[in-house]
């Protein structure tokens, strides 16, 4: 009997290199959706959150107009009134105004500066869109601001916060004006400021 010595070969083993078709849709798959979500939430925080350069130029408009309702006259008696330097009381009367009291709103073919605080509205306690020249927000001298996207709103109401307690400034000595100046309805500054009757008789 003849036995013959047969060879085994190991066995080679085929490793796999790269990726398949089907791993890399997967992947591009996943990496799609990440940076979609990752584009979708930066997106968002862009546009709620505060611009630095919109808060700065709303907070410099806001003074800007602040300062020009306190710079306002605050006088018993209207401006062209006889007796608006030396009434003593916001009424009619011989220690009082002539003919005119100083009223709220503005009187007919007023501009700005107006001459007196309670011009800029036309009603206390309601905020109302201000500043405007030919509907463009504009300076104390009617130019035109030249920062598109914003507008500004002006509420002025009589106060009696001011002064110690119980003896506090009547509301028709004091006035609280609040300055909105918005940047197109989503970032929003808000000023507070008061005004007293501190020069009743100085007109403009």
């Amino acid at each position: 009997m003849c036995t013959e010595r047969t060879a085994i070969r190991p066995r080679t083993l085929a490793y796999q290199r790269g990726i398949s078709f089907v791993e890399l849709i997967i992947f591009m798959v996943i990496i799609g959706v990440g940076l979609a979500g990752i584009l979708n939430a930066m997106n968002l925080t862009t546009r709620v959150s505060a611009d630095p350069l919109v808060r700065k130029q709303a907070l410099m408009l806001a003074e800007g107009l602040m300062e020009e309702v306190q710079l306002a006259r605050f006088t018993f008696c209207d401006a062209t009134d006889e007796q608006v330097d030396s009434a003593t009381s916001a009424a009619i009367g011989a220690a009082g105004c002539a003919t005119l009291v100083e009223n709220v709103g503005n009187e007919a073919g007023g501009t700005r500066p107006f001459d007196n605080v309670n011009d800029y509205v036309a009603a206390y306690g309601s905020a109302t869109e201000a500043f405007l020249t030919s509907g463009k927000l504009s300076d104390a001298a009617g130019m035109e601001i030249p920062l598109p996207g914003y507008t500004a709103r002006l509420t002025v109401t009589p106060t009696s916060l001011l002064g110690p307690a119980g003896a506090g400034l009547p509301p028709s000595e004091a006035l609280w004006i609040r300055v909105a100046v918005s940047y197109n309805n989503v970032e929003t500054v808000v000023l507070d400021g008061y005004r007293t009757r501190y020069a009743p008789n100085s007109p403009p």
